[in-house]
């Protein structure tokens, strides 16, 4: 690209923590050794294009702030086009080597879904392009399902047969594009797939056809030859009543009902773990416990506010439990942080993007090395095995293997007596968790 978006920004650079410079890194040093991984290979940061590069900062009370001066305004698949060249300079200056999208975000919708498509191929004509020039890399892609007034009652869940066929179409065609792009997974977020009233609702049926959806879509994976992984991203409520993905327990419980474990693994976003009553942390450690963790979209709620704010994330507190989660478990596969992150409506000039960016990478890259800090230490995961050890040998041992039942432990409980309980030490262990941070 030979006009700049960002001519007055250099590349941001790691400045260490006594930098007063906003406009670089105090804390995430992208080939700083953590462990046996560099920083940059741990995190795999991921920009969030509907955001970064769409998002106008409206809301329900007034229009859009942002100011693009890149964007006319157009629907057109020129501005489009355009636009892929200014989120790459975005992404080349922040370091970010990942970015994911929705269909919809990256080109205009057209009158019909052949006019879609054609757009679609257009804009990823000039993706490709800059992803060879840049080596910036495709996390993961999907379609959006929820924004057309078609969707209104639903995509894979709409009582309306016509709508379910338009949608599966339209995952064909997104899906073909992340293979061509070499995304590295796929992702499906139910945004209007549940119910707003049951008085018109039948569960079973819609269910059972967002089941149909889902094994269509791992049929025409296999026959394509693509690769990536599968995610599905829970959420409880908004813009429907009830969204059927609303937990990652939920979406574990769908997926073994309908025999897709193994063919889906979660995509968890903490403002939806919030919206769902749960920490970040909690939703983290259910999908681990099932090998189902896959990607994580990055980004915080407000507590005094009941809805889905996507802010960027600054919290280093939840980023260490949420680091804690990822590290126990092995770290990413294919999958990433992606700043699912707005910035506020107030902060509308280009620069403000880098500055939410600039953040929440330093928050996250702390949150890193505190939980390698603290693993490293061992006495937290001591405490854990210690409190269960009761079930490493004897009458616990059995039970887990299954060697008895309830005559052998009634009787083993005649002779044993009242159990011995020892204390959980919740504050103990907070404060040791907070000697690190």
């Amino acid at each position: 690209m030979s006009n700049e978006a960002f001519p007055e920004i250099p590349t941001i650079q790691f400045e260490g923590a006594d930098s007063k410079n906003p406009l670089s890194f105090k804390h995430y040093n992208a080939d700083e050794m953590v462990g046996d991984k560099s920083m940059k290979d741990h995190l795999r940061f991921s920009m969030a294009y509907w955001h970064a590069m769409r998002n106008p900062l409206a809301d329900p009370f007034g229009v859009g702030t942002a100011e693009r001066p890149w964007d006319d305004g157009s629907d057109s698949v020129e501005n489009a086009q355009r636009r892929v060249w200014v989120a790459f300079e975005f992404m080349q200056k922040l370091g970010l080597e990942y970015y994911c999208f929705h269909d919809r975000d990256v080109a205009p919708e057209g009158a019909t879904l052949e006019e879609s498509n054609r757009n679609l191929d257009a804009v990823v004509d000039e993706l490709e392009k800059a992803q060879k020039e840049t080596g910036i890399k495709l996390l993961w892609g999907t379609a959006c399902l929820f924004v057309n007034k078609r969707y209104n009652q639903g995509a894979a869940t709409s009582p309306f047969a016509d709508v379910f066929a338009y949608s599966a179409a339209q995952v064909k065609k997104a899906l073909e594009v992340t293979h061509r792009l070499g995304g590295e997974g796929y992702t499906f977020w139910g945004g209007r797939e549940g119910y707003s009233t049951l008085w018109n609702t039948d569960i079973k049926r819609e269910v059972n056809h967002l089941a149909l959806l889902l094994k269509m879509a791992v049929a025409h994976k296999k026959k394509i030859g693509f690769t990536g992984d599968f995610y599905i991203e829970p959420k409880p409520k908004e813009p429907t009543t009830h969204q059927y993905d609303s937990d990652a327990a939920a979406c574990l419980n769908f997926l073994r009902e309908h025999d897709l474990m193994g063919e889906l693994k979660l995509n968890l976003e903490t403002n939806h773990a919030t919206l769902a009553g749960h920490s970040m942390m909690h939703e983290m450690e259910v999908a681990i416990a099932a090998d189902s963790l896959g990607s994580v979209d990055a980004n915080t709620g407000d507590e005094l506010i009941g809805w889905d704010t996507d802010q960027f994330p600054t919290d280093i507190y939840l980023a260490t439990k949420m680091m804690l989660s990822l590290l126990k478990s092995g770290g990413f596969d294919k999958g990433g942080l992606n700043f699912d992150a707005k910035v506020r409506r107030e902060s509308f000039e280009p620069v403000d993007l880098f500055h939410a960016h600039i953040g929440s990478m330093d928050t996250f890259a702390r949150g890193l090395k505190t939980a390698h800090a603290i693993l490293a230490d061992g006495r937290w995961q001591d405490f854990v095995k210690q409190r269960y050890s009761t079930w490493d040998s004897g009458i616990g041992k059995r039970i887990e293997n299954g060697e008895v039942g309830f005559e052998e432990l009634e009787s083993y409980t005649f002779s044993n007596g009242e159990p011995s309980v020892k204390s959980g030490r919740q504050e103990m262990l907070e404060n040791l968790i907070n000697d690190f941070i």
